[in-house]
């Protein structure tokens, strides 16, 4: 006989996973909000539009150092580790774990789709829906043995793109005038993705949905399949050795930053330092030059982990832990309420500033809807059972309406 699933309950909840999940989806912010700020070649070449002088270039720098894909690959080893201990809980309660994750999945995917087509196209769910879809099947595997497969996914890219740049010469000319463009486009089409932005809602709608589709089609096969899907596999291993839980020594832990941070940082810098030097060129810098932080990135990202595990174990700064452990039960309802804000600020339907604040400024608007989610997550989880996206997910997932509001106590 089958038995009934109902999502975990506050108690079952591992807070060291909730509490790096918060940390990620603050962190992930402050890469994010350049795309919803500025046209959106400057994400990759920051020479591609604004200024790059003084404050600008520093937070530029800075922003690209600590932030960019470092906090992604924490959320994507998350998401790997949370279909083994979703899978795991499911058969533990005589359930079928298949069944589950592929709803799961599924309803992912929709939310994805609406997410990226109607509000913002730099989507990452539809991309994680996609990579769930198979990486699930590894799950069983051993712990090592998922961390070689999930490396030589992520390796994939970096031969894709190696074959790419070493064979721009041999490209047709349009396909070649394309990448070109998407590096570094030219003052008329930088012009037109602005006033597309800050247009009508329809022409807002119909930019959003070809840059997704676009992303969809091109970006994810070459990109985000390899390295999400990678991670994710790294992620399952990672959490059952138990490191993603906060289950190995302090030691491991502090041993695990200092070496992965004297890895990642030189890495990142030698090859932001390239970059510059090689003037962001597009036959360098797109290619080979990404590949530093594209590398660089991921013992930056366990250096990340490794502090925050020692937080946990430590049991320090109590208030932000467990502020920021209600900002990760919410991740859904969190990262959506960011581009909802973004576009807001950003786009026509809000006050259209989209292409007119410079880096500095932008900072300006990230502190504010982090203190805004730090703030109102432990409130709404101390009324409500789930964030409202969490809670329409999981009502889809489990097929029924799931309870909302939590009983209060009686004093």
């Amino acid at each position: 006989m089958q038995t009934t699933l109902f999502p975990v309950t506050s108690s079952e909840r591992i807070q060291a996973l909730d509490f790096l999940r918060g940390v990620a989806i603050l962190g992930i912010l402050i890469m994010n909000i350049q795309s919803f700020a500025m046209p959106g070649a400057a994400y990759t070449n920051p020479t591609a539009f604004g200024d790059l002088n003084g404050i600008n270039r520093w937070v530029w720098m800075l922003s690209h150092l600590l932030g960019d894909q470092k906090f992604m690959t924490i959320f994507s080893l998350l998401y790997g580790a949370g279909i083994v201990m979703i899978a795991e809980r499911a058969k533990a309660k005589a359930a079928r774990p298949a069944s589950l994750h592929f709803r799961r999945t599924f309803w992912l995917l929709i939310i994805g789709l609406i997410h990226a087509h109607l509000i913002w196209y730099g989507d990452i769910l539809v991309s994680y829906a996609l990579c769930a879809l198979f990486v699930y099947f590894f799950r069983r595997l051993r712990p090592l043995t998922l961390l070689i497969i999930g490396v030589l996914f992520v390796s994939m890219h970096t031969l894709l793109y190696w074959f790419f740049g070493t064979s721009l010469e041999h490209w047709p000319v349009d396909a070649l005038n394309l990448a070109k463009s998407s590096w570094q486009p030219t003052p008329e089409e930088i012009e037109a993705e602005i006033k597309a932005v800050t247009g009508s809602l329809l022409e807002q709608i119909k930019y959003n949905s070809q840059s997704a589709l676009f992303l969809e089609i091109l970006v994810f096969p070459v990109l985000f399949l390899w390295r999400a899907g990678g991670l994710m596999l790294v992620g399952m291993a990672m959490y059952k050795w138990g490191i993603l839980s906060g289950l190995k020594s302090s030691r491991f832990y502090q041993l695990g930053l200092l070496f992965s941070w004297l890895l990642g940082f030189p890495i990142v810098i030698y090859g932001l330092v390239q970059n510059f030097e090689t003037d962001w060129n597009f036959r360098y810098s797109m290619y080979l030059g990404s590949q530093f932080n594209y590398w660089g990135s991921l013992p930056i990202s366990f250096g990340y982990i490794c502090i925050t595990m020692l937080i946990i174990r430590s049991k320090a700064l109590p208030w932000i832990r467990i502020r920021l452990a209600a900002v990760g039960q919410m991740a859904l309802t969190n990262y959506l309420s960011q581009s909802i804000i973004c576009i807001i600020i950003f786009y026509g339907v809000g006050f259209g500033l989209f292409g007119r604040l410079d880096r500095v400024y932008q900072v300006g608007i990230i502190v504010p809807i982090w203190l805004l989610q730090i703030l109102w997550s432990k409130p709404w989880l101390d009324r409500y059972r789930f964030g409202p996206a969490e809670w329409m997910w999981r009502s889809l997932t489990y097929l029924k309406f799931q309870p909302f509001i939590k009983k209060q106590k009686v004093t």
